[in-house]
């Protein structure tokens, strides 16, 4: 395992835990739309698992790197440059078995009209596959790095859309049930990703056998404990 793999493993896990028996090999193709999936890190992994994959990313070299990426794995991917406003044009209302937000929703101005889009794209018993950032955990980020006037500011959610495509929104998990309700969705799973994994020097999983491994295992025993979830940098939703 390379060192990107091995830090990377505990920051995914939870979410291909999740994802895996949605995406199974053994399932027909579903179609899968991935909206700001970026460079293909997910969409390359669905596309192996022999579903037809479709990224919507309004960054064209992100699709540019996503099309080397897929040819270097083998795998078809369709690339199309675009937004969340642009989806239901882009790849059709009810087109969609499954749909990954994975670090959009944090950046679009109006998160609750981004999920509507989403859900006008799924097929009836589709899954939607929302991962954000938790604001809990950005608030202790922030203190224990002396910079207290942004966890103050983070600690009653006015933060805004980030800039540049960096995060802005951050949200806990009682307002992204409350939000997925409110698109029409019924909430199957939440759980905490990286509760762990990025307090977790890098180096201690390049050089301690067997580190990478334990960690991932941590990961997996806490994601779906309630009272670790405000620890997670990410909250990962499974919803249909």
């Amino acid at each position: 395992m390379s060192a990107s793999e091995r830090r990377a493993a505990p920051r995914t896990a939870v979410v291909w835990d999740d994802l895996d028996p949605v995406l199974a090999a053994d399932r027909a193709p579903l179609d899968v739309v991935d909206i700001g999936g970026g460079t293909g890190g997910s969409a390359v992994r669905a596309a192996a698992l022999g579903h037809r994959v479709t990224v919507v990313d309004p960054s064209p070299d992100a699709l540019a790197s996503l099309d080397r990426r897929a040819r270097e794995a083998g795998v078809d991917v369709s690339g199309r440059q675009g937004d969340l406003s642009d989806l239901p044009t882009l790849v059709g209302e009810h087109s969609a078995d499954v749909v990954l937000c994975h670090g959009v929703l944090e950046v679009v101005p109006d998160p609750a009209a981004a999920l509507a889009s989403l859900r006008t794209v799924l097929r009836p018993g589709g899954h939607l596959s929302l991962l954000l950032a938790q604001r809990h955990a950005a608030v202790v980020a922030r203190a224990m790095a002396g910079h207290f006037a942004q966890a103050a500011a983070l600690l009653d959610g006015t933060d805004q859309p980030g800039r540049g495509g960096r995060t802005g929104r951050r949200f806990a998990a009682d307002e992204a049930a409350v939000l997925l309700a409110g698109a029409g969705f019924t909430l199957v799973s939440t759980h905490g990703v990286r509760v762990f994994a990025d307090l977790v020097p890098g180096s201690l999983l390049d050089l301690e056998p067997g580190a990478t491994a334990a960690l991932v295992d941590l990961e997996r025993a806490v994601a779906a404990r309630p009272e670790y979830l405000p620890l997670a940098t990410q909250l990962h939703l499974l919803a249909t």
